[in-house]
Parts: structure tokens; C-alpha cells; sequence
């Protein structure tokens, strides 16, 4: 049974989680997938870090490095629902480099987790190639959380990550993306974890706007579910739920505001068993095996969020 102090659940982060493959990337659906890519503020996000330097597929040239980074802070940091930060301010910075499909890259954030790690660093490599009309993104991501002052029973958090999503464009103005991601071990708890997500957004035509100026409105869901966790853990599988995001992103050149809506249907009381949240109080229903404590915690609720960040390329 999960308790303050045990090793936390802190989720399958990842590059960028993908599927719903069969309804979402049909031939006729999908997006991110133009000539022009929607720029990286506008891309749909699907459960991946929040600091990613690539959200979206771009054309580089077969023979040809390219580099991209990007940095910013943000009031909270949501991730998949959840807060990352105890609903405080985060700050993060991202770097990618890649060569024609294949890529690499690492972020570094601000976190507030039970274990107390100093950050959360996170180091990936894919590929992205472009089926059809279709731009895949196929990754794995290694989660590392260094200096933690209470690593629990299981020994700290770290784990890795394989991902797979779709991108596509429908007409001049709407693009969809889907994907999955899959975790043998999330957070170093034993249990195996697996993420579906989907999403769309709509970016403001450019000749409405002015000169420099871009704005997407984008919208996603995930659902998430999961293994037994180990057994000095309790051995019970973790809560399965739902998430969802919306918001709206302006990009003005390499500047990025975004606003953004996050929820989840997890109660207050699986909120804790999810979290391990250390701040959690009384007060809450009783469950003799997965809270016999009747302990409660806020970090899955209704959130709102403001981001600000510069990227390069």
C-alpha cells in the first residue's frame, strides 16, 4: 500500500505518446503531415514531457544535421493530468538534434516529487518517418531522476519508456495526432503501464491574423491503465483513468504562450494511491487494501495552466 515516503507513481513520460492508430491515421486522417508544419506551439499534445523540443514532424534534408531547443517556465507542470511541481511554478529547457528520420534528444525540468529528486532529466531516441500522408514518431525515452533525498523501497524512480504516435493534417486548417506508449516498469514500481491518447487542433488560418503571429486551439484525451505494482508495494495494480486537455497557444517567432486546461477523473482518494503525494490528509473513503488510511491528495484535479517559452531552430 502506497504511503508518504514510498516511492512514487510519476507517469509514463514520454517524447510524445501515440495511437488509436486504427481510427485516428487512417489514410484520410491524421496530422502535422504538410509541407508546412504547424509550428511547435501548435503541435497537439499527447501525454509527452512537458518540455520536449519536438512535438511535430519536420522535413529535414536526408544529409543535413539540424538543431532545435527550447526553454521556458510554466505555473504548474501537468503531466498526463497529474502535477509534477505540487501545482507550484516549473522552469524547463529542451535540446534535439537530428539527422534526416533519426533523432536524439534530452530535457531538463523543475520537479516536486515525494523522492525529492534535485530534477528530472530525460534522455530519447527515434525515429521519425513519414508513411503516405502519415508522420510517425517511434521512440524510446530513459526517465532519470537524480539526487533523491528518499528513494523508498523500491529504490528511486527511474525507468524507460517506448512510444509510438501519428501525426496528420486534414485540410489547410485542422490536424489530428493518436499514439500509445508502453512501460515494463513504470517509475521503478514493478507494474507495466500503457497510455492511448488522441487528439485535434485548429490553427487560425494566417491571412486573419497579423504578420509573425500564430494561433492553434488543440484538444486531447489519454486513458491510462496498469499492472500489479511490486509486492512491498502492496502488489495491486494502480488506478486506471482518464485525462483530458484544452487550451490555445500563440506563437509570435520564437516566442510560445500557451493556456491550457487540464483534468482527470481520478477521486481525491486514488489521487493519493496514484501520487504518493506526501502533503495528502484524512478524510477521504476508506479502502482496506489500496488506502486503508482514507487519505486524499489534490494533484489530479481540475487545473489551469500558463507557459511561456522561446524555441530555436
Amino acid at each position: 500500500m502506497r504511503r508518504p515516503g514510498v516511492a512514487p507513481v510519476r507517469w509514463f513520460h514520454g517524447a510524445s505518446c501515440a495511437a488509436l492508430v486504427g481510427i485516428c491515421l487512417a489514410p484520410t486522417t491524421g496530422a502535422l503531415a504538410q509541407a508546412d508544419p504547424p509550428t511547435p506551439g501548435g503541435a497537439i499534445g499527447l501525454g509527452n514531457r512537458g518540455w520536449s523540443a519536438a512535438d511535430t514532424n519536420r522535413d529535414t534534408p536526408a544529409n543535413q544535421f539540424e538543431f532545435s531547443a527550447r526553454a521556458g517556465v510554466a505555473s504548474d507542470y501537468i503531466y498526463r493530468g497529474t502535477t509534477l511541481s505540487d501545482h507550484g511554478p516549473a522552469a524547463g529547457a529542451a535540446f534535439e538534434t537530428r539527422f534526416g528520420a533519426v533523432y536524439a534528444g534530452t530535457t531538463v525540468a523543475t520537479v516536486n516529487l515525494p523522492t525529492q529528486p534535485a530534477a528530472e532529466l530525460t534522455f530519447t531516441g527515434g525515429v521519425r518517418p513519414k508513411i503516405a500522408s502519415i508522420d510517425f514518431d517511434v521512440a524510446v525515452t530513459y526517465f532519470a531522476y537524480p539526487g533523491e533525498r528518499l528513494p523508498g523501497e523500491t529504490n528511486g524512480i527511474n525507468y524507460w519508456e517506448a512510444v509510438i504516435r501519428g501525426d496528420r493534417r486534414i485540410g489547410e486548417d485542422i490536424h489530428v495526432a493518436a499514439g500509445y506508449a508502453y512501460s515494463p516498469n513504470v517509475s521503478n514500481t514493478g507494474a507495466r503501464s500503457q497510455y492511448a491518447a488522441a487528439g485535434i487542433g485548429y490553427d487560425v488560418p494566417g491571412r486573419l491574423l497579423p504578420q509573425n503571429l500564430a494561433i492553434s486551439f488543440t484538444a486531447a484525451a489519454g486513458y491510462s491503465w496498469f499492472g500489479n505494482q511490486a509486492a512491498q508495494l502492496g502488489g495491486f495494480p494502480l488506478p486506471a483513468y482518464l485525462n483530458w486537455q484544452a487550451g490555445v497557444t500563440f506563437t509570435h517567432k520564437a516566442f510560445n504562450l500557451d493556456l491550457r486546461y487540464y483534468d482527470t477523473n481520478l477521486s481525491k482518494e486514488n489521487c493519493f494511491v496514484f501520487t504518493g503525494d506526501p502533503n495528502a490528509r484524512t478524510g477521504g473513503r476508506v479502502d482496506p487494501v489500496t488506502n486503508p488510511d482514507g487519505l486524499i491528495s489534490n494533484w489530479c484535479g481540475a487545473t489551469f495552466v500558463a507557459k511561456a517559452w522561446f524555441a530555436f531552430n
